[in-house]
């Protein structure tokens, strides 16, 4: 028995429906949960936007399509949406017949899977998890958020706050389900990796400040390299290296206007600030293991799987005081969390951590037990019964 659910008789043929193929949460979290059910024994497809050529970021067993997204050269963000919506309707309308229920992790996959059920007249549920809403500002893109979270039979998140946003500004009741975190999908990291990895940033004795998620608005990247110019003035020298940044919208203009600011820091990029790109799972892995700490100052969070999975390889986060984080860490206790876009704050928090030893280890210690709380297989029994909700058993 799962949740009340007897495993034992086949349960509802579900797909896990994502805009895209890159690790970035929404993603990582599609393939998490759907592992879990697959080594459940439940009966799990994922479908993704992408490149049929190279498949998903990272090898898994469960059975996958991924359908070839938009162009992305000579597109506006408008363009690729309503593209990326069409196409993967497409791909879910030829298999629709294959599913009970259609379960969108994201806005253009919410909006594919209504619009695969309304051309064909399948009557197969439609389950959104909404990770969080983008600050989108023209008319169809405001337009199409908003309908990806009103019209699905039902609407998941992973936090309080969320749960809180959708009800005031869609007028729409929600289900949380917490994400979980395998960090045991990483490989082990040697010491031969980690060092060449530390080598290759520049820091054989410098501290080493790890960023995921690229030069974004969302990361508050600015407020990292403001807080690291005060470290530098103060005699300190610690680097950070920031892994990853491909994403369905475009942050050049904020990167671009990121990069120009460090001259005036004090800051050299390729010394003190080093960006790497889109790593491989092991890579990231590594760079968990080579990393002193986790810099995390976002400004917006859906849940923030990455200061969980930081937490749960031993590595000390400082990341910041949104609520969603409020939700599961304690300041001070799990993480240090200074104040959302407080670049003082920040400084004063990485301060801390670069030049206290035992904060890091405390902190190293408390981050693995909390973020043990958190695993895909909880997540997927909470989901496996939600499915059966949506799809009763025949009686």
């Amino acid at each position: 028995m799962v949740n009340g659910a007897d495993v034992s008789q086949p349960g509802p043929r579900v797909a896990l429906i994502s805009h895209s193929t890159t690790p970035r949460g929404g993603h990582v979290h599609t393939i998490g949960l759907a592992e879990a059910l697959h080594r459940a024994g439940d009966r799990v497809y994922l479908v993704a936007l992408g490149d049929p050529a190279k498949g998903l970021y990272r090898s898994v067993d469960v059975p996958h399509t991924v359908v070839r997204g938009p162009a992305r050269a000579g597109t506006t963000l408008t363009e690729r949406t309503l593209a990326g919506i069409e196409l993967l309707a497409a791909g879910l309308a030829e298999r629709i017949g294959e599913f009970d229920v259609l379960h969108a992790q994201d806005c253009i996959a919410a909006r594919a899977a209504l619009a695969a059920r309304a051309r064909t007249g399948a009557p197969v549920p439609v389950l959104r998890t909404a990770h969080h809403v983008d600050d989108f500002t023209t008319p169809v893109l405001v337009d199409c958020q908003r309908r990806a979270v009103t019209e699905p039979d039902r609407v998941l998140v992973v936090s309080e706050q969320w749960r809180r946003i959708l009800a005031t500004d869609f007028g729409v009741s929600t289900t949380i389900v917490p994400n979980g975190v395998d960090t045991g999908r990483f490989p082990p990291a040697t010491p031969e990796a980690t060092h060449a990895l530390r080598e290759r940033v520049g820091a054989r004795e410098r501290f080493l400040l790890l960023a995921v998620g690229g030069i974004e608005p969302r990361k508050g990247t600015v407020h990292a390299f403001r807080a690291l110019a005060r470290l530098r003035s103060e005699g300190l020298d610690p680097v950070l290296a920031i892994v990853g940044g491909h994403s369905f919208q475009d942050f050049a203009p904020y990167r671009d206007a990121a990069l120009v600011e460090l001259p005036g820091l004090g800051l050299q990029l390729g010394r003190d600030v080093v960006e790497l790109g889109t790593v491989s799972d092991a890579e990231l892995g590594c760079w968990y293991e080579a990393a002193d700490a986790l810099c995390y100052p976002s400004t917006a969070e859906g849940f923030g799987l990455v200061a969980i999975e930081a937490m749960g390889l031993g590595l000390p986060v400082v990341a910041s005081d949104l609520p969603v984080f409020r939700e599961h860490l304690i300041d001070d206790v799990d993480a240090l969390l200074p104040a959302v876009g407080d670049d003082h704050a920040l400084a004063a928090a990485l301060r801390r951590i670069v030049t206290d030893a035992e904060l890091r280890a405390r902190l190293a210690t408390s981050g693995r037990l909390s973020a043990g709380r958190f695993t895909w297989e909880n997540s997927a029994d909470v989901h496996r019964g939600i499915y059966r909700e949506l799809v009763p058993a025949p009686a």
